[in-house]
């Protein structure tokens, strides 16, 4: 097939990766403009653009996609599809319409569950015991379209939120090229979503990250992997901020946020039920460590209290 692919991010990179050795035709790859990073201010461009680069395909950033330049630059470009994965626009009916096919988008979850811009995270943190990629039929609403394909993978409860992008990273990648077999063949029946099973995955703030010990300590431990390693999970300890970069639930009890025991490697915070072992950890203005290395140098000492 022909092929525009439109995306932006690493979890995209993988989809366009596993096209091309399928032996698709990109055409064009449609991203977002390259963006300042850093104190330098120096411009960096977007994995997919490297990704393209790297393989001689011809690239577009526009501002804004729906705009008639951006509309008439993209019909220079023949495809049978356009594939979008995280491109971060809203495409208009116009350019859904465009390609014999349509557009059809890699969503990082199960639909019609977790609609929305934070599919991977929000898994997590809710305690899904599954997740995995939908190949979608785009239309004008968000995430709404007929689906086409889906390919489902276990989470596991040492999933963080980087683990399980990239585990989805590559069953995207997979989904699409067999997802696009099936269409070529004319193998693909589209299933409507039912609305009412349907639930929103909204963009992660950093706010989300901060720790209320009076939760489970399974809640805390899914909030934790869930936001590692963006925004990061965190409290305050002696006045300062401490990040918690893995943790574990176990049991104990005692006023929430109390640390109940010290031991060479780690530390024990109560929870509101259980209680969480605390295994790597980030004080403000140093370096990520173990919670052992941490030790050594902060005399964390049983009954002070995380969060004040």
């Amino acid at each position: 097939m022909k092929i525009v692919f439109m995306g932006t991010p690493d979890f995209a990179v993988g989809a366009l990766e596993a096209l091309i050795k399928a032996g698709h035709e990109i055409t064009a790859v449609v991203t977002q403009p390259d963006k300042a990073k850093g104190r330098s201010g120096k411009l960096m461009p977007p994995p997919v653009k490297e990704c393209a680069l790297a393989h001689n395909i011809p690239v577009m950033q526009p501002v804004r996609i729906k705009t008639p330049e951006a509309i008439a630059e993209l019909k220079q470009y023949e495809a049978d599809v356009y594939i979008v994965a995280a491109f971060g626009q809203i495409l208009s009916q116009e350019i859904l319409d465009m390609p014999k096919y349509g557009c059809l988008n890699i969503h990082a979850s199960l639909l019609p569950k977790y609609r929305g811009a934070s599919p991977i995270q929000h898994v997590i943190i809710d305690g899904e015991a599954e997740t995995g990629v939908t190949i979608m039929q785009m239309n004008a609403g968000l995430d709404t379209g007929d689906m086409l394909y889906k390919k489902s993978i276990a989470i596991e409860d040492t999933d963080n939120y980087e683990t399980l992008h990239d585990k989805l990273l590559v069953v995207g990648g997979e989904a699409i090229v067999e997802g696009l077999g099936l269409l070529e063949a004319g193998k693909l029946t589209p299933e409507k979503q039912d609305d009412n099973l349907s639930c929103y995955a909204p963009l992660i703030d950093k706010q989300m990250g901060r720790l209320d010990f009076v939760k489970d300590a399974v809640v805390l431990d899914r909030l934790i992997r869930g936001v590692t390693p963006w925004p990061s999970a965190f409290t305050s300890y002696q006045g300062k901020q401490l990040k918690i970069w893995r943790a574990q639930p176990v049991d104990g009890s005692g006023e929430p946020g109390t640390i109940l025991n010290v031991e060479k490697d780690a530390f024990t915070v109560a929870c509101g039920n259980g209680a969480l072992r605390i295994l790597e950890v980030q004080l403000e203005g140093k370096k990520r460590m173990s919670t052992h290395d941490f030790l050594l140098g902060i005399k964390v000492k049983q009954g002070e209290v995380l969060g004040k």
